[in-house]
């Protein structure tokens, strides 16, 4: 998207590169990567990035009122409602579908926001091995707020850690090694020295919780959380002494609750032009016309499951008015593939990865990720067997990066 610097970087960029790239990846952690690494990194220009953040803000606006707690509690699930949530989430992320406006611009559009972290020690790691094997231009930058790499692990790594030894801090989530993000849970390891724990090792002796570190019993004092509840639920198989949901002496980070309130279920709260037209479908009075330019989405499904693309009329008839304050009529966005691939056309989407401290009003903007793909929709099985796709990551130009 930025002509100059992407024509250079398709010019310079050779099959051979991108083998020994991939193999990099894999050696590194003795893990192969699980997901497809696309060929290209994101070049952003400033108007876009402008753009994004404006976007960011206003969204973050709305999570920042006084009562968003209200106006979030019945999108946590009863039976996932775990106790001693905090005032915020300590970790956003804000996903944008790149778009184009009436004057041929990009532009952003909101497709989904989370609550919950998101691979941000993998991207710190992604944007260097991009650097070492094509042509990125060294003045351009993956952070936000003029930070550089070892500044932005030191920024990751307190605030997962907290105040604690990194014995006392647990990943948790179910089967880790098994995930297809495990990668990034072995990048955070190396970085906070937190270990990557099946919920299903977790020791409960009342409100304590603990796990076996090198052969020693050691307490648990804080868990960063990557579980997502539903993979969770399914797992009838697990036998677990501590499901999330029990009354104890542990911190959090994020707290399970943010996943369900910071969701697609604030959507219809958002006032922004760049978040598409959407509503529950219970206070959907009429069935547009025009339902090709809709999807409908259940609010309590994640990673796309349950999203119906092509919304016919029956598929609305079909849910039980009981049910319908459980699913989203949102207007399409349409991609745009505006990043040029030697063969073509590619659509991007870009999500803003945020920390947010403690005892700070709002979040900071601190990194970035993005994702290729030339199918109908972002995704694996829209992209099979298609090249310039898969996980990516942005780069900006040097005042943009520093820019707040």
């Amino acid at each position: 998207m930025i002509p100059e610097v992407r024509k250079a970087y398709n010019d310079s960029f050779s099959e051979e590169a991108y083998s020994s790239f991939l193999e990099d990846m894999d050696m590194a952690f003795g893990h192969p990567v699980k997901f497809r690494v696309a060929e290209s990194p994101v070049f952003v220009p400033p108007v876009l990035l402008a753009k994004l953040r404006q976007a960011g803000d206003e969204i973050i606006q709305t999570i920042k009122r006084s009562d968003f707690k209200s106006i979030s509690e019945a999108a946590i699930p009863a039976e996932w409602n775990v106790p001693n949530e905090d005032n915020h989430s300590r970790f956003l992320a804000l996903d944008f579908a790149v778009c184009q406006d009436q004057n041929g611009e990009p532009e952003p559009q909101l497709i989904e926001l989370q609550g919950f972290p998101s691979l941000f020690a993998y991207q710190d790691f992604l944007q260097s091995k991009y650097r070492e094997y094509f042509n990125v231009p060294d003045d351009f930058t993956a952070f936000f707020g003029g930070i550089k790499s070892s500044a932005y692990k030191a920024k990751l790594k307190e605030t997962i850690l907290g105040i604690h030894d990194p014995k006392h801090v647990v990943l948790l989530e179910v089967e880790p090694e098994k995930q297809n993000t495990a990668i990034d849970f072995f990048v955070t390891r190396k970085v906070t020295g937190v270990e990557p724990l099946c919920i299903s090792k977790v020791i409960r002796e009342g409100k304590q919780l603990f796990y076996e570190r090198k052969g020693v019993k050691t307490q648990i004092k804080r868990i960063y959380n990557r579980v997502i509840v539903d993979e969770f639920a399914k797992r009838t198989d697990l036998k677990c002494q501590f499901n999330l949901t029990e009354d104890v002496d542990v911190e959090w980070v994020c707290h399970p609750n943010w996943f369900f309130r910071i969701s697609k279920y604030i959507m219809p709260y958002l006032q922004s032009s760049f978040v598409p037209w959407c509503d529950f479908l219970s206070n959907v009075t009429e069935i547009p016309a025009d339902l090709e330019n809709y999807v409908l989405k259940p609010l309590f499904s994640f990673s796309g499951a349950g999203v119906i693309f092509h919304v016919t009329e029956q598929d609305i008839l079909s849910i039980p008015e009981s049910d319908r304050k459980n699913f989203l009529l949102q207007r399409k966005v349409n991609y745009a593939p505006l990043l040029q691939a030697p063969d073509g056309g590619v659509k991007v989407e870009i999500r803003l990865l945020y920390f947010w401290p403690e005892n700070q009003e709002s979040p900071d903007l601190v990194i970035n990720l993005s994702r290729l793909s030339r199918g109908e929709l972002i995704g694996v099985k829209y992209n099979k067997d298609k090249t310039w796709v898969g996980g990516s990551v942005c780069f900006f130009p040097p005042e943009a990066g520093k820019t707040a």
